[in-house]
């Protein structure tokens, strides 16, 4: 069976965990420091903060923005539920922009004009969470300038993004946003296992992320709000959570990210070869790369146009017949029953919900064979000459 993606692991990355194994600190020891310190030169940011998946530096990314009861976070429906889930885990409503279908990430004209509409109504975001799908970022100058004119936060789910540019700087600089977060599940570029990163270049925000992952706890002694008792003695100075990352994980990072520039070119080498094979066939539609963005290309989505519904599903499934694992990416996070009953209905964000009908994720990551490659477009081009 070909998998839509799988991590990529060699000897290195399995001597540095055999190191930590074999060494005194497994968890909080010095491995997390070197990782935090390796994603900041990567990103060229000032700070990272290590958890145990994205989903839970997304949950303290909002919280250090102070995310809570009676706020609105805003987000793309074409995303997994995480980017969405961490505004309810603080209190907060949730509430999704559509997105520009040739690109899958959040569309920009929509935003203006959910905002313009939002601003009358006295119901702006507090936080907006933008998405970059796929690994090509979206346009973050012009959500940088909407963030300004409306007075919200971003935090950038770069889930997908970790290795990507845009106008020439990395991902997770945090420029045109507050927090960027990345995720290290074994599917995504580089992996830790599981685990996730908060980059920002506010040491306030940094601070804070690095209390809310470790029970908010701290034992600084210019933080404590009394002397010390001794030097085992820390303070709960906020409600926390255990969201650390593991020396383990963490030295698989290091190990990982030293390889992160070949991963994403071989990645551009696997969907350029998927590019040329489709070109001219007018009924598969590669997502459209915008000029200011370098992929780091997580995920090769095509878009099959001239699929019913029915057609479209069975598609996935002879793929998966014939050892392809077919994918899609998303389901709208609004159409699952649990934000149905928050009262989200079919039709909200009409342009997700067509994505949704034509997508198929295809296998891309690092170490896919030619033979494989070829198999997966052959495949896919037999499925529509046999049912169109």
């Amino acid at each position: 069976m070909i998998p839509y993606g799988k991590q990529q692991l060699d000897a290195a990355d399995l001597a540095a965990v055999q190191d930590v194994l074999q060494s005194n600190w497994l968890t909080q020891g010095p491995k997390v420091p070197e990782f935090e310190q390796a994603i900041t030169q990567q990103c060229q940011t000032q700070f990272a903060v290590a958890v145990n998946s994205a989903t839970s530096a997304l949950h303290i990314a909002c919280l250090a923005l102070n995310v809570g009861p009676g706020d609105i976070v805003w987000t793309s429906p074409n995303s997994f539920v995480a980017s969405a889930n961490c505004a309810l885990y603080c209190g907060a409503k949730v509430d999704f922009v559509d997105i520009d279908i040739e690109t899958g990430n959040l569309s920009i004209t929509a935003l203006s004009e959910k905002l313009a509409i939002a601003k009358q109504c006295n119901s702006l975001p507090k936080v907006l969470i933008p998405i970059h799908f796929a690994g090509q970022p979206c346009y973050l100058k012009a959500i940088a300038n909407l963030a300004e004119q409306y007075g919200f936060k971003v935090i950038e789910d770069a889930s997908h993004a970790i290795g990507a540019r845009y106008q020439g700087a990395p991902i997770g600089n945090c420029q045109y946003s507050d927090i960027c977060i990345f995720s290290f599940h074994p599917v995504k570029i580089i992996t830790c296992g599981e685990g996730g990163v908060a980059t920002t270049n506010s040491p306030e925000l940094a601070r804070t992320m690095q209390m809310l992952r470790s029970h908010g706890i701290t034992s600084e002694a210019t933080e404590l709000t009394e002397p010390s008792h001794g030097v085992w003695y820390y303070q709960q100075q906020m409600l926390g959570f255990n969201y650390r990352m593991t020396d383990l994980q963490a030295a698989l990072g290091v190990s990982q990210l030293s390889k992160l520039t070949r991963f994403v070119a071989e990645r551009h080498l696997l969907a350029k070869w998927y590019d040329d094979a489709f070109a001219g066939n007018t009924g598969i539609s590669p997502l459209q790369q915008q000029p200011y963005a370098y992929s780091s290309y997580h995920l090769y989505v095509v878009r099959l146009l001239n699929l019913n519904k029915t057609q479209h599903k069975d598609c996935v499934q002879f793929l998966r017949q014939q050892g392809i694992v077919g994918h899609l990416h998303y389901i709208p996070i609004y159409l699952q029953p649990y934000y149905q009953q928050l009262g989200f209905k079919a039709g909200y964000c009409p342009q997700a919900e067509l994505y949704y009908q034509q997508a198929v994720t295809l296998p891309l990551f690092p170490g896919l064979t030619a033979l494989e490659q070829q198999s997966v477009v052959e495949t896919l081009q037999h499925f529509l000459e046999n049912t169109l």
